[in-house]
């Protein structure tokens, strides 16, 4: 540091040097005058009304704070603009849709004649046009995916995999098929879709709503049991993105089930099997809380069935003709266009290649 009588900078350059200078203590260099914290004021200002010869300049340490508020100041009014901006922005992503209810139908498929039955399942499947389906879930293959405009390939796989968690829970799952609890379909359902599907399992109409075997494949466990719990699945997914916050995944498949009539009494001789085919076609779709919550909103649900008794009701389970039986002579009774009751399902013809090459039993 100077000494008491030196510039805050030091001695300027080419000044004598040596502490006996008697001029050392009254040299002053510009930025000793700039560290002045008085200044004296100009020959007009004096002649103004000025009581004192100075004025006290303002400390560095005031300006830098004067600074520092300015740049809070303009801080918070950026980070207050940008949360206005946020709230009040013009294009907000749009609001996802609200489920809409599941759209079905279930169309018996009639025999031509009895139904072919074998004692043994594994002879039915070899003659019949699913010989070489794959058992179960194997059967439900994951096409490859590619990213869309708004979606990764990860959420379009996630879509996929949601679709098909749905179809083996609702068309393979042994507890399912056979009348057990549906919450294992349930829980992969959008819940504003809930109330409709309790009230298709409480009180089943065929109705185009509110139908059990719209939401699953279903069998009157009184009536009808499985022959074999592999059940043969062969179909395609398929995912595309509607909108920026929407996927939808359509799903075609067909099962086959090897069925035999409900347990009788012990003792008697156990009857012969026949297969039994459903072709379904789901539409599901899914926005970003569906992903992320691993559910799906069931938009629309077609269901063939075969072989079925054009007259058996289809609403709360399916009826399939078994080994040996055939369809009554007749299909559905007309339907009255200016009635008020329930629409009558339509029903269609079992083509015969579609049943195992057997003779019926």
């Amino acid at each position: 540091m100077g000494g008491p009588g030196e510039p805050p900078t030091g001695m300027p350059e080419g000044a004598p040097g040596g502490g006996e200078d008697e001029y050392r203590s009254v040299v002053f260099d510009e930025s000793f005058v700039r560290a002045a914290r008085l200044q004296e004021f100009s020959a007009q200002e004096r002649l103004d009304d000025h009581t004192r010869a100075v004025r006290r300049r303002p400390g560095l340490h005031k300006a830098l704070s004067r600074q520092l508020v300015i740049l809070v100041v303009l801080i918070a009014v950026a980070f207050g603009t940008a949360i206005y901006m946020g709230v009040r922005h013009p294009y907000q992503s749009p609001v996802n849709k609200p489920p809409e209810p599941l759209r079905m139908t279930v169309i018996p498929l009639a025999p031509a004649g009895r139904v072919p039955g074998s004692g043994s399942v594994d002879d039915l499947y070899a003659h019949s046009p699913a010989a070489q389906f794959r058992v179960g879930a194997a059967g439900i293959n994951l096409p490859a995916v590619r990213r869309t405009s708004h979606f990764s390939d990860g959420q379009a796989m996630a879509a996929l995999i949601i679709a098909k968690d749905y179809l083996v829970e609702s068309s393979l799952d042994p507890d399912a098929l056979t009348g057990g609890s549906p919450r294992s379909v349930r829980l992969l359902v959008d819940p504003q879709q809930f109330s409709q599907f309790d009230r298709s399992f409480a009180r089943p109409a065929a109705d185009g709503r509110h139908a059990a075997t719209g939401w699953l494949v279903r069998f009157d466990p009184a009536k009808t049991a499985l022959a074999d719990k592999r059940v043969r699945a062969e179909g395609t997914l398929r995912v595309v993105e509607t909108d920026r916050n929407t996927l939808e995944v359509t799903s075609e498949h067909t099962f086959v089930y090897a069925l035999r009539p409900a347990a009788r009494q012990a003792g008697e001789k156990r009857a012969a099997a026949s297969l039994f085919t459903v072709r379904r076609e789901l539409h599901f779709r899914f926005d970003r809380d569906d992903l992320r919550m691993h559910r799906a909103e069931v938009l629309t649900s077609a269901t063939q069935a075969g072989p079925l008794a054009c007259a058996a009701g289809t609403a709360e389970h399916l009826l399939p003709l078994l080994a040996g039986q055939k369809a009554e002579a007749g299909g559905p009774a007309g339907t009255d266009p200016y009635g008020t009751g329930n629409a009558t399902a339509l029903c269609g013809s079992l083509a015969t290649t579609a049943q195992p090459s057997l003779s019926a039993s």
